[in-house]
């Protein structure tokens, strides 16, 4: 699809629908002159040159990538008119086309019915899922992987709820021996699991910690942002992933996933949902001069937030209406990015100056510059993130890990200090699956360079 000329569209049909209510000249204190225009936007494209190549396989470094065109489209149409999905009247239109897309949601990980709505980020969604586990089990802690997300324990100390962090396994995922343990020992009101750690891509044992539930009585929270639309080829094949992880979604108390990530949509677009709908009830606040055109329920009377872009709603929308949640539509996109995820890990078993770290779950691979210390590990990672900035190869992104981490894992570096950062590669990029034989020749080359 040509962008260009579908943004002419949008810039056309809405101007028309504003030009039906009479034409209104701007203020002449709003208005901008063309030529001072033209120079700000030259400085700004200018500008913008400075950002890395995300659009590009050769970018695999953070969880980044572009929207989809459609994406981008449907956000650009809706921004003209700048609906906000606190209330009603300030996105009508937009408010249904978020209940549709956050119910394909709640469709695509296994919980029709529940209660949810888009946030800023997987931040602001993890938080509110806290804050509800808060009010439901005042003064219980939280336990959640040593290997979640930070935004775990900082999100528990903001609340004020005392945070648990309980070992991972050797192969990133908690340890549910170590997470009875602590449950027997005091109380714990909320688990936090993984569906997808933002380091690995790895899955904690979700139907595991559904028997410990039956046995504890806590509630259970999973951060599936960015690992949550892989439940759309979660069937054991060959090019899928691990399907009982994500068909115990549907068991679980709250669930957060990231449109941002894997969902094809611009920042920022993360999503809540509650199984149980009735946790409305903590949301519950007066706003008089907000909620009167509606007797219906208005978004913001079920989030934190308040004001909240209809134009997320309207590009996820349209997003789901081309490419649905489906494991024929997106579905066919995550498996791309699956199939060069196994496909590195293949070149990485025959490189003989790189290795995988462990095999991965999902899309997301961590690589050791094959070196005889931590020392060395560390000074060639620096060297091939470096090199591969500076001559536009390859850009990687790096993670801290300890010996006992290496060693746990099979790499046997000597241990003159005790932690050291490797590679990591995200292949959010469906076109990674064509690309990934000239990545990995880039980073070999890159590895050999810093070995010699």
């Amino acid at each position: 699809m040509d962008l260009r000329a579908w943004a002419d569209r949008a810039v056309a049909e809405i101007s028309a629908w504003q030009r039906e209510f009479g034409d209104a000249e701007p203020h002449p204190d709003a208005v901008v002159p063309e030529a001072r225009f033209t120079a700000g936007f030259d400085e700004l494209l200018g500008r913008l040159r400075e950002t890395y190549p995300f659009h590009h396989p050769r970018y695999f470094g953070q969880l980044i990538k572009p929207p989809h065109p459609v994406a981008a489209a449907g956000y650009l149409a809706a921004m003209l008119l700048n609906p906000n999905n606190h209330a009603l009247d300030g996105g009508p239109a937009t408010t249904e086309l978020e209940r549709e897309a956050v119910d394909s949601l709640a469709g695509m990980l296994g919980i029709p019915g529940a209660l949810g709505h888009l946030t800023g980020s997987g931040t602001v969604a993890n938080l509110e899922s806290l804050f509800v586990a808060r009010e439901i089990h005042p003064g219980a802690a939280v336990a959640g992987s040593a290997e979640a997300h930070y935004t775990h324990a900082r999100t528990c100390h903001l609340l004020g709820v005392p945070f648990v962090p309980i070992p991972a396994d050797p192969a990133g995922r908690m340890d549910v021996a170590a997470l009875e343990r602590q449950l027997r020992a005091r109380r714990i009101g909320t688990v936090v699991l993984t569906a997808g750690t933002t380091g690995l891509g790895a899955l904690d044992p979700v139907p595991e910690v559904l028997e410990l539930r039956r046995r504890h009585g806590f509630r259970i929270h999973v951060d599936a942002a960015c690992g949550g639309f892989f439940a759309l080829i979660a069937d054991d094949a060959p090019d899928g992933v691990a399907a009982a992880p994500f068909r115990a979604l549907a068991e679980c108390d709250s669930v957060v996933v990231d449109p941002h990530k894997h969902g094809l949509q611009p920042y920022g677009c993360g999503a809540v949902l509650f199984a149980d709908p009735s946790v409305r009830r903590f949301y519950r606040h007066e706003s008089p001069w907000t909620y009167f055109t509606s007797d219906e329920p208005h978004l913001g009377e079920i989030s934190l937030e308040c004001s909240r872009p209809g134009a997320a709603a309207a590009a996820l929308w349209l997003t789901f209406r081309l490419l649905p949640p489906t494991p024929d539509g997106l579905g066919r996109l995550l498996r791309a990015s699956r199939r060069a995820a196994l496909r590195w890990a293949e070149l990485l078993e025959r490189s003989p100056v790189l290795s995988a770290y462990q095999r991965p779950e999902l899309d997301v691979l961590a690589v050791v510059p094959e070196a005889g210390s931590m020392s060395e590990i560390d000074r060639r990672t620096e060297a091939i993130l470096r090199g591969g900035m500076a001559d536009g190869s390859a850009y990687l992104a790096a993670m801290e890990v300890t010996a006992g981490d290496l060693h746990r894992r099979g790499h046997r570096p000597r241990a003159d200090r005790d932690r050291a950062r490797i590679l990591r590669g995200a292949l959010l990029k469906p076109e990674h699956e064509h690309w990934i034989g000239t990545c990995h020749a880039a980073v070999e080359e890159l590895a050999r360079r810093a070995a010699g």
